[in-house]
């Protein structure tokens, strides 16, 4: 991304005599003018920031580059064709910012007024129109540069046809497509077809990202080829999403197709580059008042707009676009005094680690990058080595000595220094693994203070309308494709890690993370105010990331004795139940084959219900086999325990030894903060969430988990959280009263809904109501319910009647949330956060049931999110006023486990309870209250 002040590296020139037409991407040029450049205004008040940017770029293309024929492509309107073939086509891009849009026209005036094309067109993409003048400059013998970086344009690339990346001043050709997208460009469009694109909202088929889609495309050819023949994939799951949405594929290439026929609203003869008349282009540079851009023209006006006198100062592009000044690599402690002492100068600066790999627990820092406003970014090398030989690949070469960098520990006490210091905010794009990473630093690590984090306000602001990774957001936001991490650590054996990175490449990679962090911060940071997510943001979500760092850190420790005793008797039954399995099928067969299974539950025993797929095969999915156990099959009720089993061992007994930490003895878990579009945290490497509790085997294994000598495990969790939201936010009188009295909430939910006494009320009447209770929040149907009470349809149907009959305030809570998400493509919590659900207008049935379900769980699923949130972002002080030693260790949705001395058990319980059940106050004034029970023991087992 970095470039200096020297001349473009522009592609290959065309052949002599040969017309060589340049096509600008004007959309690119426009937001990455707008964002590389802080806010500016003319006299009247009008922004102008991407007015300048904008111009300053243009001059400077027309200065450097090889062209005869030049024009700047825009887009005329957000809908166009492809909205009518695919309503949802760009749907969820959000608005451009509002300091923008008046700049939109003056863009164009600025065009116009430097003498270039401006040309755009009604129903059509400006992609569009670069294929049709790209098509007709390639009949007539001309050479063609599309200047962008949008990956949309790689299809074009051919003979006579390539890109230049204006970000990173780069020539885009067939080489650098293949290393792209995988296949050549004229496969391009196949590829995107399959894998789709989140950012304009082209579905693709699920499951199929651009890697997986290239190797398919070059399997089988092209995509009819590979929907004709989808049924060859050995891949159930992928062939299966083949074979169902072909339909998608198709349509998205229909989406993803440039049209290359347009009747452009200009020939290809009046895009002649035309000289910049200083006297054209004055009046409109000074209505601006852009004083460098009018001393230039001034100049050339002065000596008869002669070509001497232009110089690189005057046009300023490194103030037009930050990148463009170039990034500085650190490489002594002069240099990093002077980069510390700006960033507190400022007081706020991004940064950004660079590590060998990616748990944060076991990874060793490498570097670290800093940015202080667009294009000002350096790196700070401090642990490369030099490139070790790796056999054939460097020839036997010795390995190379290790680069000037700037010494380990020096580094870190001044770096220290700066990213505790409480007058500077730190920004960063991930910041708990950051912040994980550098508290483990020796000499008693960096608390990183201050922090605000690019990837927690793109959630807060967008959850559920797309990813929140950095190369996502910069694609989205800033228009820009960051450098990949194999373009400079490569992949496959051939890997090399970042230590072994030559530093010019290190620096332009690591240095553009934080520069797109700070550019990031620029633009989200201020739409918490314009949009109300303050409270979101600053009580729930920035609070919480030290307290996972923290968590992270501390760990669990897990008793590997335990976890193989468990896998050897888990092998043990797989063995039991395979063969009990063979003899009620009266032969032996492959227990975790499907299409096995299929054949013998309804071909050879004959029972009801199979269904086969396009394949051919059976289904034999949970829902079939449940189906089948409820009816008395056995077999089917044997293979469903098989398989719990069997996942019980290779998730949890087989995969927990081997994520045991050498080095603390304890399993450390990470917990993603953007992983759920409701607020929920999400865990993983390895995934402590999911571990089932309903039945035997999965309680045993939280037998492993066990407190260090002389501690225990407090469990504290939520009781019932979700129905009292429920009978909160639905307004059902009764069920308040219930939990105000403290009564049996499915007991009073059987008595009221079936008409039972309490006193006569049996345990199987209170499952059905647990049931029903539960189930109604999901938005659960007469099938699931019948299928977990293992009644008829019609009878768990009627339950269902039932009950909204009994409470109408629920139906009338889910009809409201279906039609706010509907007319506002979101719902919220009581705490205001927005959770988006795209599916809630999809055409498709089964998507938008989908999304009428998750309209009306989110309120609620996402209070109780947000509650244990702000709950965990309390009790850290809290604990540490009451000089607690109790260290918090897992969260599992609405419960939370810490790690406490045998004799502070008890005063913590207590501290932890009354923090948890005052979470909601005073900010919900909820009228239930909240109930946090506790227990514990040596083990999580006893504790829960």
């Amino acid at each position: 991304m970095a470039e200096s002040d020297a001349q473009i590296d522009a592609p290959p020139p065309a052949k002599e005599g040969q017309s060589h037409l340049y096509l600008v991407d004007g959309s690119g040029y426009i937001f990455r003018a707008y964002h590389a450049l802080p806010p500016m205004t003319r006299p009247d008040g009008t922004p102008v920031n991407a007015v300048f940017g904008f111009s300053a770029m243009l001059v400077r293309l027309i200065d450097d580059l090889d062209a005869d024929h030049l024009a700047v492509i825009f887009d005329a309107a957000r809908e166009n064709f492809r909205n009518e073939i695919y309503p949802e086509y760009k749907a969820q891009r959000p608005e451009a910012p509002e300091d923008l849009i008046p700049q939109f026209p003056l863009i164009r005036e600025a065009t116009r007024a430097f003498n270039v094309p401006c040309i755009e067109m009604e129903g059509f993409e400006a992609d569009d129109l670069i294929a049709t003048y790209a098509r007709l400059a390639r009949e007539r013998g001309w050479r063609v540069t599309i200047v962008s970086s949008d990956k949309d344009l790689m299809q074009l690339v051919t003979d006579g046809v390539d890109m230049f990346d204006p970000m990173k001043n780069r020539p885009i050709g067939r080489a650098e497509v293949i290393e792209k997208f995988g296949v050549p460009p004229e496969k391009v469009v196949d590829v995107q077809s399959l894998a789709g694109d989140s950012v304009d909202n082209v579905p693709g088929v699920p499951g199929i990202g651009i890697k997986t889609a290239a190797q398919l495309i070059e399997e089988y050819g092209d995509l009819e080829t590979l929907l004709a023949r989808a049924g060859e994939i050995k891949q159930p799951k992928r062939r299966e999403n083949l074979i169902e949405n072909a339909d998608k594929a198709r349509i998205s290439k229909r989406l993803v197709t440039l049209r290359d026929d347009v009747e452009v609203p200009e020939p290809l003869e009046d895009l002649a580059v035309r000289h910049i008349d200083p006297a054209g282009v004055l009046p409109f540079l000074k209505e601006q008042a852009f004083k460098r851009l009018i001393a230039r023209f001034e100049s050339e006006a002065a000596q008869g707009g002669s070509e001497e006198g232009r110089s690189a100062e005057t046009v300023a592009i490194s103030e037009a676009a930050g990148a463009d000044a170039g990034y500085e690599l650190v490489q002594d402690l002069d240099d990093l005094k002077r980069w510390i002492a700006a960033a507190e100068d400022q007081g706020l600066v991004a940064f950004d680690t660079e590590t060998t790999g990616l748990d944060a627990m076991r990874a060793d820092l490498v570097g670290v990058s800093l940015a202080l406003s667009p294009g000002r970014a350096c790196y700070i090398p401090l642990r490369h080595v030099g490139r070790q030989p790796q056999g054939d690949l460097l020839g036997g070469a010795p390995a190379e000595e290790a680069p000037k960098q700037v010494p380990f520990d020096a580094a870190m006490a001044l770096l220290k220094d700066l990213l505790e210091n409480p007058a500077v905010l730190k920004v960063a794009h991930n910041a708990k693994y950051d912040a994980l990473v550098l508290s483990r630093q020796r000499n008693g690590g960096i608390a990183v203070a201050p922090i605000d984090d690019t990837m927690c306000l793109s959630y807060v602001l967008e959850g559920g309308l797309h990813g929140h990774g950095l190369d996502e957001l910069a694609q989205l936001h800033l228009g820009h494709t960051n450098i990949k991490f194999e373009e400079v650590c490569g992949k496959g054996k051939n890997q090399i890690t970042f230590a072994e990175v030559a530093l010019d490449k290190a620096r332009d990679y690591a240095a553009e993370d934080a520069d797109v962090t700070v550019r990031l911060h620029a633009l989200l940071k201020p739409r918490l105010v314009a949009e109300h997510m303050v409270t979101v943001y600053e009580t729930l979500e920035r609070p919480l990331i030290p307290v996972l760092v923290a968590m992270e850190r501390n760990g669990i420790k897990v008793d590997p004795a335990i976890l193989r005793d468990m896998s050897a008797d888990f092998a043990k039954r797989m063995v039991t139940l395979e063969g009990e399995i063979h003899g009620l099928a009266g032969e032996e067969f492959n227990v975790g084959s499907p299409k096995q299974l299929g054949e013998i539950l309804f071909d050879k025993m004959g029972l009801s219900g199979g269904k086969k797929g396009k394949t051919g095969a059976y289904g034999t999915g949970a829902d079939v086999l449940e189906t089948l156990a409820a009816e008395g099959s056995e077999l089917a009720r044997k293979v469903l325990d098989w398989r719990q089993v069997a996942k019980l061992k290779s998730t949890y007994t087989d995969a927990l030894v081997e994520s045991i930490n050498p080095d603390t003895g304890r399993v450390h878990t990470s917990y993603s903060m953007v992983g759920a579009a409701t607020g929920r945290l999400s865990s993983n490497d390895p995934n402590l969430q999911n571990i089932p509790v309903r039945t035997e085997e999965g309680r045993k294994i939280r037998t492993a988990f066990v407190a260090e000598p002389g501690n225990l495990l407090l469990s504290v969790d939520y009781s019932q959280i979700e129905l009292r939201l429920v009978a909160d936010i639905a307004g059902i009188e009764s069920l308040r009263q219930a939990f105000l009295d403290g009564k049996d909430i499915h007991a009073q939910t059987a008595s009221e809904v079936f008409g039972v006494p309490l006193d006569e009320m049996t345990p199987e009447t209170r499952r059905r109501a647990k049931a029903i209770n539960f189930g109604i929040i999901y938005g659960i149907s007469g099938f699931g319910l019948a299928r977990q009470l293992s009644v008829p349809q019609g009878e768990a149907q009627a339950y269902i009647n039932a009950y909204f009959e009994r409470y109408p305030g629920i139906r009338d809570y889910m009809d409201s949330m279906k039609a706010f998400a509907r007319e506002h493509g979101f719902v919220e919590t009581k705490f205001g956060r927005k959770v988006h659900i795209q599916a809630i207008r999809d055409k498709n049935p089964a998507m938008r049931s989908f999304g009428e379900r998750a309209a009306i769980n989110a309120p609620i699923q996402g209070t109780a999110a947000d509650v244990i949130k702000r709950a965990m972002a309390r009790l850290r002080p809290a604990l540490e006023k009451a000089d607690s030693p109790a260290r918090m260790l897992l969260q599992v949705h609405d419960e939370l486990v810490f790690e406490v001395p045998e004799d502070a058990v008890e005063k913590t319980a207590e501290l932890v309870r009354e923090v948890m059940e005052g979470a909601a106050a005073p900010t919900l004034n909820l009228s239930v209250p909240l109930v946090a029970d506790a227990g514990w023991g040596k083990s999580w087992a006893e504790a829960h």
